[in-house]
């Protein structure tokens, strides 16, 4: 028998991070003494009175069964509270707050919703792939927005064909951003609600990133007057309280947003283990004080990072957001340096180039090993010729 994927498969590029996987898994056969870089997967534990809660909630029998496709109302509700302690918005748990397996399900899916073959989706680019991924998956065309690091890696709408903006009917918008870090203020949100109004184009914001910041706090999209009129925004507990593998997220806003969002999930999905959303509902009301020393293992972290790379004569800014550091290559394409520091050096970080066209120049590297191994790749790549 003769096996061929479908066509939406055959045209998809190698995930990139499948494709990280594969580099690290060559270089640890061959006996390298890798340090990895590369993913966004927090090395600190869960927390412990988080696994505590999960303990205790999965020894009881009522989350055996089918949970409900929405989500728990008081694992929303403890949403719903939690933004408006966190920004102050208010959000009616039974409607406006929708339940994920993780934000990437929920990010992945919403194109389905929306998108018919032949609409547009307005994409960053660098940006997540699973935005492009997912408006394919649905029939839909990527129109990638460049993210320029004069703009402060924010998109320039203003420069989107006009034509385009006609058959967009969705477009997604990320920050504080992965992978360049940046953070986006009111101005730029408010100029996003009124393009999204002109042109009747649903935004979805992902801020899977807004509680793992240095100097000062990121807003929400959903803050910004108008913003729950044309978008909704998804948000993970992967990052805030380390929780990447227990895969629990939810989306926010605008109610019919989500109530379409609801029906592909219905028919797609069963929802989330409820004893984890029981758990994430203690992790969802943790004081900021125990948050604060998470995001002080990684302040200084990033300083070490920096201050090695800017020394070792590296070309970047210091992040006040995410745990990534957006490092211009010194010379060449972004894959061949990734594949120079992981021969020479031994260490492992992402090419820029995998985060779409617009992220060529440039490589990232990710703040989830120890503070010591961080100095260790430091001085293994001041070594290097670059």
């Amino acid at each position: 028998m003769q096996i061929q994927y479908a066509e939406r498969i055959r045209t998809l590029p190698p995930y990139l991070f499948a494709a990280i996987d594969q580099m690290k898994r060559e270089a640890l056969l061959k006996g390298a003494d890798l340090i990895d870089l590369s993913i966004g997967d927090p090395d600190i534990p869960t927390l412990s009175h988080i696994v505590d809660a999960m303990k205790k909630a999965v020894e009881k029998s009522e989350h055996h069964r089918y949970p409900s496709y929405e989500g728990m109302l008081s694992y929303r509700k403890a949403v719903a509270d939690w933004y408006k302690e966190r920004f102050n918005v208010e959000l009616d748990p039974e409607k406006e707050v929708i339940s994920l397996i993780g934000s990437k399900e929920g990010i992945g899916h919403i194109p389905l919703a929306f998108i018919d073959p032949g609409d547009i989706v307005l994409v960053p680019s660098p940006g997540y792939p699973v935005y492009p991924v997912g408006t394919k998956f649905a029939g839909g065309i990527p129109y990638f927005m460049p993210l320029k690091e004069d703009n402060g890696f924010l998109p320039d709408i203003d420069s989107i064909p006009e034509d385009v903006c006609k058959k967009a009917k969705l477009m997604f918008i990320n920050y504080p951003n992965n992978p360049t870090s940046a953070c986006a203020g009111t101005d730029f949100y408010k100029k996003i609600i009124e393009f999204a109004n002109k042109y009747n184009i649903i935004v979805c914001h992902d801020a899977a990133y807004s509680e793992v910041y240095y100097e000062e706090k990121p807003i929400s999209f959903m803050q910004i007057d108008g913003a729950k009129d044309v978008g909704i925004e998804f948000h993970s507990l992967s990052k805030t309280y380390n929780m990447t593998g227990w895969r629990i997220g939810f989306a926010v806003g605008n109610k019919d947003i989500l109530a379409g969002l609801g029906k592909v999930k219905t028919n797609l999905d069963s929802g989330v283990f409820q004893a984890i959303q029981e758990a994430s509902i203690v992790a969802l009301k943790t004081e900021d004080t125990v948050l604060k020393q998470i995001r002080n293992v990684y302040r200084e972290r990033r300083d070490i990072l920096y201050e090695g790379l800017k020394n070792a004569g590296f070309a970047l800014k210091k992040p006040a957001a995410t745990f990534y550091l957006w490092v211009k290559v010194p010379n060449g394409k972004s894959i061949d340096f990734v594949a120079k520091l992981l021969k020479e050096a031994e260490v492992l970080c992402t090419p820029g180039v995998g985060f779409g066209e617009h992220g060529e120049g440039y490589i990232r590297f990710a703040l989830t090993q120890s503070k010591e191994k961080i100095k260790e790749a430091v001085e293994r790549i001041r070594r290097l010729k670059l």
